[in-house]
């Protein structure tokens, strides 16, 4: 019996150690809320060539929750608003959107193109999409802050 019994103990205690020793990833981060953009830039040799701030009256705002991404657009300079909805799931590294419907003119320029895949930078409220071209170059961000 007291074989038995130190046997259970010494694979408790086997079992314990080996469960405290295993370690967890870091979380990944999350995208869930609302953002809105604060400023595009433009790339020349992976390198921020100009940082761009919207014109006063532009807004943009994104909402992911539960998969699902949400836009919309105003700008003073054009009279239609725009917005577009749809899927979205990222990675340590990359945001993917699949737009599922939006405004008749948002959608017309889509045409059958509806997945887009950017690099994706997460800062401390903050987060940039950013585009890579055919040679893995990259060439535009928008950027965004968190809005709490």
């Amino acid at each position: 019996m007291k074989k038995i019994f130190g046997t259970l103990l010494l694979i408790a205690a086997f079992v314990s150690l080996a469960a405290t020793s295993i370690s967890t990833p870091p979380p990944m981060h999350s995208l869930e809320g609302t953002w809105e953009l604060q400023s595009f830039c433009n790339y020349d040799s992976n390198e921020v060539a100009d940082t761009i701030k919207p014109v006063d009256g532009y807004r943009q705002v994104k909402m992911y929750y539960d998969g699902h991404v949400m836009w919309s657009r105003t700008d003073p300079n054009d009279t239609i608003g725009r917005f577009g909805y749809g899927q979205y799931q990222i990675t340590m590294d990359e945001l993917i959107e699949v737009i599922e419907y939006g405004d008749y003119y948002f959608m017309e320029n889509l045409g059958s193109n509806r997945e887009f895949r950017f690099e994706l930078v997460v800062g401390d409220g903050t987060y940039s999409q950013i585009t890579i071209d055919e040679e893995g170059k990259r060439t535009f961000s928008e950027n965004y802050k968190r809005v709490e």
